[in-house]
Protein backbone atom coordinates (compact mmCIF):
# COMPACT_ATOMS: atom_id res chain seq x y z
CA UNK A 1 0.00 0.00 0.00
CA UNK A 2 1.20 3.24 -1.08
CA UNK A 3 1.39 6.44 0.98
CA UNK A 4 -1.38 7.61 -1.26
CA UNK A 5 -3.65 5.33 -0.16
CA UNK A 6 -2.52 5.65 3.58
CA UNK A 7 -3.14 9.40 3.90
CA UNK A 8 -6.15 9.86 1.62
CA UNK A 9 -8.46 10.99 4.72
CA UNK A 10 -5.67 13.22 6.02
CA UNK A 11 -4.97 17.32 4.54
CA UNK A 12 -2.75 19.77 4.61
CA UNK A 13 -4.53 23.03 5.96
CA UNK A 14 -2.32 26.16 4.67
CA UNK A 15 -2.62 29.78 4.95
CA UNK A 16 -2.38 31.90 2.34
CA UNK A 17 -1.05 35.00 2.71
CA UNK A 18 2.67 34.80 4.26
CA UNK A 19 3.15 30.71 3.87
CA UNK A 20 1.83 30.67 -0.12
CA UNK A 21 2.05 34.34 -1.02
CA UNK A 22 4.54 37.12 -0.17
CA UNK A 23 2.81 40.18 1.69
CA UNK A 24 1.91 43.47 0.90
CA UNK A 25 1.88 46.67 2.56
CA UNK A 26 -1.55 47.21 4.10
CA UNK A 27 -2.74 51.18 2.71
CA UNK A 28 -4.05 52.02 6.31
CA UNK A 29 -1.59 50.45 8.67
CA UNK A 30 1.48 50.28 6.58
CA UNK A 31 2.18 46.85 7.87
CA UNK A 32 2.51 43.70 5.43
CA UNK A 33 -0.84 42.33 5.16
CA UNK A 34 -2.55 40.60 2.42
CA UNK A 35 -2.30 41.55 -0.80
CA UNK A 36 -5.09 43.77 -2.12
CA UNK A 37 -4.61 44.46 -5.81
CA UNK A 38 -3.44 40.80 -8.13
CA UNK A 39 -0.82 42.77 -9.39
CA UNK A 40 0.47 43.02 -6.03
CA UNK A 41 0.58 38.35 -6.15
CA UNK A 42 3.95 36.91 -5.60
CA UNK A 43 4.32 33.15 -5.07
CA UNK A 44 6.85 32.44 -2.62
CA UNK A 45 9.77 30.52 -3.37
CA UNK A 46 9.79 26.88 -3.62
CA UNK A 47 5.81 26.67 -2.93
CA UNK A 48 4.55 24.97 -6.00
CA UNK A 49 6.86 22.19 -5.46
CA UNK A 50 5.83 21.79 -1.78
CA UNK A 51 2.24 21.31 -2.32
CA UNK A 52 2.93 18.84 -5.05
CA UNK A 53 5.33 16.82 -2.73
CA UNK A 54 2.43 16.88 -0.23
CA UNK A 55 0.04 15.68 -2.71
CA UNK A 56 2.39 12.94 -4.18
CA UNK A 57 2.29 11.83 -0.73
CA UNK A 58 -1.28 11.42 -0.49
CA UNK A 59 -2.17 14.13 1.41
CA UNK A 60 -5.46 16.30 0.28
CA UNK A 61 -4.71 20.29 0.27
CA UNK A 62 -6.88 23.52 1.76
CA UNK A 63 -6.26 26.70 1.98
CA UNK A 64 -7.69 28.26 4.61
CA UNK A 65 -7.41 32.29 4.47
CA UNK A 66 -9.10 35.31 7.02
CA UNK A 67 -9.88 38.16 4.27
CA UNK A 68 -11.62 40.74 6.39
CA UNK A 69 -10.65 43.60 3.84
CA UNK A 70 -13.97 44.25 2.80
CA UNK A 71 -15.69 43.79 6.22
CA UNK A 72 -13.10 46.74 7.35
CA UNK A 73 -14.74 49.04 4.62
CA UNK A 74 -10.94 48.94 2.55
CA UNK A 75 -11.64 47.44 -0.54
CA UNK A 76 -14.58 46.20 -2.78
CA UNK A 77 -15.14 42.06 -2.64
CA UNK A 78 -14.67 41.85 -6.73
CA UNK A 79 -10.49 43.15 -5.97
CA UNK A 80 -10.89 39.96 -2.86
CA UNK A 81 -11.79 37.67 -5.32
CA UNK A 82 -9.40 39.25 -8.32
CA UNK A 83 -6.90 38.48 -5.55
CA UNK A 84 -7.76 35.08 -4.55
CA UNK A 85 -8.17 34.14 -8.74
CA UNK A 86 -4.35 35.62 -9.40
CA UNK A 87 -3.02 33.09 -6.10
CA UNK A 88 -4.91 29.98 -7.87
CA UNK A 89 -3.62 31.28 -11.72
CA UNK A 90 -0.42 31.23 -10.77
CA UNK A 91 -0.66 27.60 -8.47
CA UNK A 92 -2.24 26.14 -10.95
CA UNK A 93 0.71 27.15 -14.08
CA UNK A 94 2.47 24.16 -11.60
CA UNK A 95 0.12 22.08 -11.25
CA UNK A 96 -0.36 23.34 -7.09
CA UNK A 97 -4.04 24.23 -7.26
CA UNK A 98 -5.13 23.46 -3.91
CA UNK A 99 -8.03 20.52 -3.71
CA UNK A 100 -9.87 23.04 -1.65
CA UNK A 101 -10.18 26.70 -0.75
CA UNK A 102 -12.02 28.73 2.41
CA UNK A 103 -11.87 32.25 3.12
CA UNK A 104 -13.45 34.21 5.95
CA UNK A 105 -14.35 37.90 4.70
CA UNK A 106 -15.94 38.79 8.32
CA UNK A 107 -14.02 40.63 10.94
CA UNK A 108 -16.02 41.36 14.43
CA UNK A 109 -15.16 45.36 14.11
CA UNK A 110 -16.24 45.70 10.64
CA UNK A 111 -17.75 48.37 9.23
CA UNK A 112 -19.94 46.32 6.96
CA UNK A 113 -23.13 44.83 8.60
CA UNK A 114 -23.33 41.55 6.62
CA UNK A 115 -19.66 40.81 7.12
CA UNK A 116 -19.19 42.37 10.84
CA UNK A 117 -19.83 40.36 14.26
CA UNK A 118 -18.23 36.91 15.56
CA UNK A 119 -18.31 34.00 13.56
CA UNK A 120 -17.22 30.11 13.36
CA UNK A 121 -14.96 30.77 10.53
CA UNK A 122 -12.25 33.07 11.24
CA UNK A 123 -9.29 32.19 12.37
CA UNK A 124 -8.53 31.16 15.54
CA UNK A 125 -11.93 29.63 15.28
CA UNK A 126 -11.52 26.07 13.38
CA UNK A 127 -14.93 26.86 11.32
CA UNK A 128 -12.99 26.56 7.61
CA UNK A 129 -11.19 23.39 8.75
CA UNK A 130 -14.36 21.77 10.24
CA UNK A 131 -16.11 22.70 7.30
CA UNK A 132 -13.71 21.70 4.83
CA UNK A 133 -13.20 18.07 6.79
CA UNK A 134 -17.13 17.14 6.80
CA UNK A 135 -17.37 18.36 3.12
CA UNK A 136 -13.97 16.15 1.90
CA UNK A 137 -14.36 13.13 4.18
CA UNK A 138 -10.92 14.04 6.01
CA UNK A 139 -9.61 12.91 9.60
CA UNK A 140 -8.51 16.20 11.16
CA UNK A 141 -6.34 14.24 13.79
CA UNK A 142 -4.16 12.87 11.08
CA UNK A 143 -4.37 16.33 9.73
CA UNK A 144 -1.54 19.72 9.77
CA UNK A 145 -2.36 22.99 9.75
CA UNK A 146 0.53 25.30 8.21
CA UNK A 147 0.53 29.16 9.12
CA UNK A 148 2.03 31.67 9.77
CA UNK A 149 0.20 33.68 12.56
CA UNK A 150 -0.49 32.98 16.17
CA UNK A 151 -4.36 32.27 14.92
CA UNK A 152 -3.26 29.93 12.06
CA UNK A 153 -1.86 27.90 15.04
CA UNK A 154 -4.89 27.79 17.58
CA UNK A 155 -7.27 27.22 14.47
CA UNK A 156 -5.49 24.02 13.42
CA UNK A 157 -5.02 23.25 17.61
CA UNK A 158 -8.95 23.77 18.04
CA UNK A 159 -10.19 21.82 15.26
CA UNK A 160 -7.57 18.66 16.70
CA UNK A 161 -4.76 19.05 13.74
CA UNK A 162 -0.94 19.01 14.04
CA UNK A 163 0.45 22.48 13.28
CA UNK A 164 3.98 23.55 12.06
CA UNK A 165 4.12 27.40 13.05
CA UNK A 166 5.74 29.25 9.53
CA UNK A 167 8.01 32.08 10.95
CA UNK A 168 7.88 33.82 7.71
CA UNK A 169 9.82 37.69 9.52
CA UNK A 170 7.53 39.43 7.60
CA UNK A 171 4.35 38.59 9.38
CA UNK A 172 6.30 38.55 12.53
CA UNK A 173 3.79 41.48 13.80
CA UNK A 174 0.95 38.69 13.98
CA UNK A 175 2.98 36.40 15.91
CA UNK A 176 3.03 37.04 20.34
CA UNK A 177 5.42 34.44 20.43
CA UNK A 178 2.91 32.14 22.97
CA UNK A 179 1.95 30.01 20.16
CA UNK A 180 2.06 26.08 20.83
CA UNK A 181 2.93 25.05 17.44
CA UNK A 182 3.93 21.32 17.31
CA UNK A 183 6.94 22.73 15.43
CA UNK A 184 8.13 25.78 13.80
CA UNK A 185 10.22 26.02 10.21
CA UNK A 186 11.15 29.13 8.24
CA UNK A 187 9.13 28.90 4.98
CA UNK A 188 6.39 26.50 3.37
CA UNK A 189 8.69 24.00 1.87
CA UNK A 190 10.74 23.68 4.86
CA UNK A 191 7.44 22.49 6.95
CA UNK A 192 7.01 19.93 4.22
CA UNK A 193 10.30 18.64 5.03
CA UNK A 194 9.66 18.73 8.91
CA UNK A 195 5.93 16.39 7.86
CA UNK A 196 7.36 14.16 4.71
CA UNK A 197 11.22 13.96 5.16
CA UNK A 198 13.17 10.82 6.77
CA UNK A 199 12.56 12.03 10.92
CA UNK A 200 9.12 13.33 9.87
CA UNK A 201 7.97 14.49 12.87
CA UNK A 202 4.61 12.54 14.19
Amino acid sequence: MGKAQLKVNAAIFVDRDGVINELAPDPLSGKLESPLDPEQVTLLPGVPDALRRLREAGYAIVGVSNQPAVAKGVVEMRLLESVQARVLELLARDGAVPDAFRLCFHHPGGLIPELTGTCDCRKPAPGMLVDAARELGLDLSASWMLGDTDSDVAAGSAAGCRTVLIENPASAHKRSGGARANASAPDLPAAVGLILGPTAIS
